[in-house]
């Protein structure tokens, strides 16, 4: 089965044959001050969608919650495992950077690890967001079954 990400053709899900080093289709999405001001994101605090307060707390522009660039990396995982990102997967994110408003984030992910879990195997990917200069904002490991 042939899936498009982004515009890019991608063949099928990972799955038990998928090597170590194999390097996923990330997802590129604007830092919108729209979604960064909306209740569900981070309305409860102005740094996150007023220039004049964030200008007044020493940021060049509002930024991002850390969980948009999460949504982010959880959105391309979902995009390469499928359903099983949903049974007994991991994801850890550690936010380095700021994300600022109108900056564009892309999603990126490497298999690091890959050991056999009963009939399948468990997927370690290294994860990352970073912006059009190639800045990392968020790092992380997601951990998937696949065919366990």
């Amino acid at each position: 089965m042939q899936h498009t990400i982004q515009g890019r053709a991608v063949h099928g899900l990972i799955n038990r044959n998928t090597p170590v080093g194999h390097m996923l289709v990330g997802v590129r999405k604007r830092a919108a001050i729209q979604l960064m001001g909306s209740r569900l994101w981070g309305r409860f605090n102005p740094n996150h969608w007023d220039p004049v307060y964030a200008a007044e707390t020493g940021l060049r522009a509002p930024i991002q919650t850390g969980e948009m660039s999460s949504a982010y990396i959880a959105e391309m995982c979902v995009n390469h495992f499928g359903a099983a990102m949903f049974r007994n997967a991991k994801m850890v994110c550690k936010y380095i950077a700021s994300t600022h408003a109108n900056e564009v984030i892309t999603t990126h992910g490497r298999v690091s690890a890959k050991a056999s879990k009963g009939n399948g195997f468990r997927f370690t990917v290294e994860v990352w967001a970073d912006n059009e200069q190639g800045e990392k904002k968020t790092v992380g490991t997601v951990e998937v079954d696949v065919g366990v």
